[in-house]
């Protein structure tokens, strides 16, 4: 056959066509309103073509992308350019692995309970957390969900949240909060940190991201004692790479810990798919959502491992289900386990301190070039530099030189269009953060 992927001949449909009796494909659609069937022509698209040139055309479309491979890029935001270890991709693309799926008969499906059993320890270990559940879509999902657990939690409808939470994530929780009604609150921003001055006046929790959106290092202790002082439960959404050299939420005070596992070893891939974890004090262990491996024994006294407290829609009624999540993440969560224990725990910790040193490397290189840094203060790797023009202009003079710049805030905040968030992770070389302050110094 011609097209071997598409099986179907014209005698094939000519013979069905006249099993159902019908005339042609065009009687299927008939309940469909005209108005509504595509009615352009995909002649555009061009001829069929054999595989050899079409996945020539397919490169060439796809060669004319810019991407982390092929230019340094200092955009982070929440998507990071990160080290993948090569054992990785070995690992993952084992059939047995990137095959699986749900696996809700745990006797034939103990290495994939395993590797989520593990993601959940490792998380703990990072977080400072009890119980950390097998992965959510992406971190900032988990936030939402994190902001449902605790308002049923309290049974109060009041979600305070940082304003230096990423505005995306707070789009979302005010998704979330439309349907069972809850109120969502920002909290001012002071000198690039969550203003001290909160009223959680029948609060169900405070959240903040750690570190914050504008890459600052939040005083998570004094944050949550303000939250437990008014009943509220601390909320902390934070990159699990900070915690290599960080102290944890969980020793801090927090409540519930959530974030994205993209940066241990999952590719950005032009926004996603990425992997969320979610992780609580064992009070809150059983309103987790998502799915939960635990460690059993079977009737031989062996060990082995099962889902537990499943606590969603699709094994209990709708109506006492703490959560509609109904899937994970777990390739990617996989990807991330085979990361985080290539790298192990020395290893992360070297990454997060080499992420530090490369961000204040390129701070001081761009304040020595004459710009401002704002909001100056502990930071993780990434940082908010004004360079005194709009900063969309200074992304595309950036790009016209092979760089990827970092984020314009002005994207989101319109009083900040002339400062750019920017990222340097363990990645960056000091031959690229040079040639990105020479060439936005050619601005001038």
């Amino acid at each position: 056959m011609e097209f071997r992927y598409l099986p179907m001949t014209e005698q094939d449909e000519r013979d069905m066509l006249h099993t159902i009796g019908v005339e042609s494909i065009d009687n299927l659609l008939e309940d469909i309103p005209a108005s509504l069937r595509e009615s352009a022509s995909l002649s555009a698209i061009g001829a069929p073509l054999p595989e050899v040139d079409l996945v020539r055309h397919m490169t060439k479309l796809a060669e004319k992308n810019m991407h982390t491979k092929s230019h340094p890029s200092f955009l982070g935001a929440g998507m990071y350019d990160h080290l993948s270890p090569s054992v990785m991709n070995h690992m993952l693309l084992r059939s047995e692995f990137y095959t699986a799926y749900t696996p809700y008969q745990p006797e034939i499906s103990q290495g994939e309970l395993q590797a989520m059993f593990e993601f959940q320890t490792m998380i703990c270990e990072l977080t400072g957390m009890d119980v950390a559940n097998s992965s959510m879509y992406d971190g900032i999902t988990s936030l939402a969900e994190a902001t449902y657990l605790a308002s049923a939690h309290t049974k109060k409808k009041r979600i305070v949240v940082s304003g230096a939470v990423h505005p995306e994530a707070k789009d979302v929780i005010r998704t979330y909060a439309g349907g069972p009604g809850l109120d969502v609150e920002v909290t001012p921003v002071v000198d690039g940190l969550t203003s001290g001055d909160l009223d959680l006046t029948d609060a169900s929790c405070l959240v903040v991201q750690y570190p914050n959106f504008y890459g600052r290092i939040e005083d998570l202790a004094s944050l949550a004692k303000a939250a437990h002082d008014a009943g509220a439960l601390f909320v902390v959404s934070s990159n699990p790479l900070a915690l290599g050299v960080l102290e944890s939420p969980g020793a801090l005070g927090a409540d519930i810990t959530v974030g994205d596992a993209q940066p241990f070893g999952i590719p950005q891939s032009f926004g996603g798919p990425s992997c969320g974890y979610f992780a609580v004090k064992k009070a809150l262990m059983r309103k987790l959502p998502g799915r939960l491996v635990g460690q059993t024994v079977d009737e031989d006294g062996k060990r082995g491992f099962v889902l537990t407290l499943q606590a969603r829609e699709q094994h209990i009624r709708r109506d006492k289900a703490t959560s509609n999540i109904c899937s994970n993440q777990a390739l990617n969560a996989l990807a991330a386990s085979i990361t985080m224990s290539a790298l192990g725990k020395y290893g992360i910790r070297d990454m997060a301190v080499r992420n530090m040193q490369t961000a204040h490397y390129m701070k001081e290189s761009l304040k020595a070039a004459g710009y401002a840094v704002i909001d100056e203060g502990p930071m993780f790797n990434e940082f908010v530099v004004d360079f005194g023009v709009d900063a969309d202009d200074v992304s595309r003079h950036l790009l016209d030189h092979g760089i990827i710049g970092g984020l314009p805030l002005g994207t989101y905040e319109a009083e900040r269009r002339t400062q750019m968030l920017v990222c340097a992770t363990e990645l960056r070389t000091k031959e690229e953060i040079d040639q990105f302050v020479e060439v936005v110094g050619g601005m001038n």
